[in-house]
């Protein structure tokens, strides 16, 4: 089985799928003080088959008990994921505004297209001590996300990760990709987004690399040794003192899945949220993974199985583990991206000097 990343390294290499953000970010923000939250809408016109798995303690979520496989409707228009705790669910509101503005939804009326069902999942971070407790993602915001989703988007400390906290440093969103290149998932793609807001650490106390860089290696994300100085001061900081958090994202194929098969790929895909965050699944957060599938790639032909099977369960098979790949990738991202908010520190000016570089 080979595969390389995508053309962007990003979840939006999944034909079909779009990503904005929104967010109110005061430069000068602090613990209590200031605009520093946001949210982000990943957004699938025409609609995407969908599920979702659920393993935090603590979720905060809209939307997720419709999209158990045994129930009515198989798709989704579009996931929000967003700060504000349950605050933040509202700018799902604004979501549906902007859908229905477009008639995307269920259609109702076959006489009157205006007359559609956006459906709209969505989960939250804890962010309310980032900044002012009173600021937070409301309608307005979804909306704006919603207008903004385009193939290119901006990571970091951006739109649901504005307010993000990573254990003792600063969180934010990360992407990754990953495009088949032989075996029965050939020229499928899998894609994920996440917004890394854990109670747990993400990165190792004795090198200073982050956890999820153990899959694929330092190397791979251009990560230098850290000096003794650094480790000590890294491991000097603060343990996050929230009781809430949570790690929220979303996988995404352009593969044809039924909702069965994407609850397996959201299932599977928490494994790289536990390979990249230590603990993963506490009781003190929410953590949720959506799974989209869009059915517009070029679907390869099913390998020959006994009847009991599903004839495309070794496509499955191969997806669930890129899952786990790109979530794994994507939270590392988030850590590599962030920048410094209301005086949380940023993993690039504990370890490698200035982001970007």
């Amino acid at each position: 089985m080979n595969s390389v990343a995508g053309p962007r390294n990003s979840i939006t290499d999944v034909s079909g799928v779009l990503v904005g953000h929104h967010q109110a970010l005061d430069p000068n923000a602090t613990l209590g003080t200031g605009a520093a939250t946001g949210c982000t809408v990943v957004r699938v016109p025409g609609g995407a088959v969908a599920s979702v798995d659920v393993r935090g303690g603590g979720p905060g979520t809209r939307e997720t008990d419709l999209l158990s496989p045994e129930n009515t409707v198989r798709q989704a228009n579009a996931i929000l994921l967003t700060g504000g705790s349950a605050y933040g669910l509202a700018a799902a509101d604004g979501v549906m505004r902007w859908l229905e503005e477009h008639r995307e939804g269920i259609p109702m009326d076959p006489a009157d297209p205006a007359r559609v069902v956006p459906i709209v999942p969505a989960a939250v971070i804890f962010d309310l001590p980032v900044g002012a407790w009173h600021i937070r993602p409301d309608a307005d915001f979804g909306f704006l996300a919603a207008e903004d989703a385009g193939i290119d988007f901006a990571r970091g400390s951006v739109g649901a990760g504005v307010g993000a906290r990573a254990g003792s440093l600063k969180g934010g969103i990360g992407t990754a990709s990953v495009r088949f290149t032989d075996g029965p998932a050939a020229g499928i793609t899998v894609g994920a987004v996440v917004v890394a807001n854990p109670v747990g650490s993400v990165f190792d106390p004795r090198t200073g690399f982050p956890w999820g860089a153990g899959t694929d290696g330092p190397e791979h994300f251009g990560l230098r040794p850290a000096t003794a100085e650094q480790l000590a001061a890294a491991n000097a900081l603060a343990v996050k003192g929230a009781v809430l958090n949570t790690t929220i994202g979303v996988v995404a194929t352009d593969a044809a899945l039924d909702p069965a098969g994407c609850q397996r790929l959201a299932a599977t895909a928490h494994d790289g949220l536990a390979r990249a965050i230590r603990p993963a699944h506490s009781p003190l957060d929410g953590d949720t993974l959506f799974a989209l599938a869009t059915g517009t790639a070029e679907q390869p032909p099913n390998v020959p199985l006994p009847p009991a099977f599903p004839a495309e369960l070794l496509v499955l098979d191969q997806l669930c583990t890129a899952a786990a790949v790109c979530v794994e990738r994507a939270i590392v991202d988030a850590i590599l991206s962030a920048t410094s908010v209301a005086g949380i520190p940023a993993y690039r000016d504990l370890f490698d000097g200035p982001a970007g570089v």
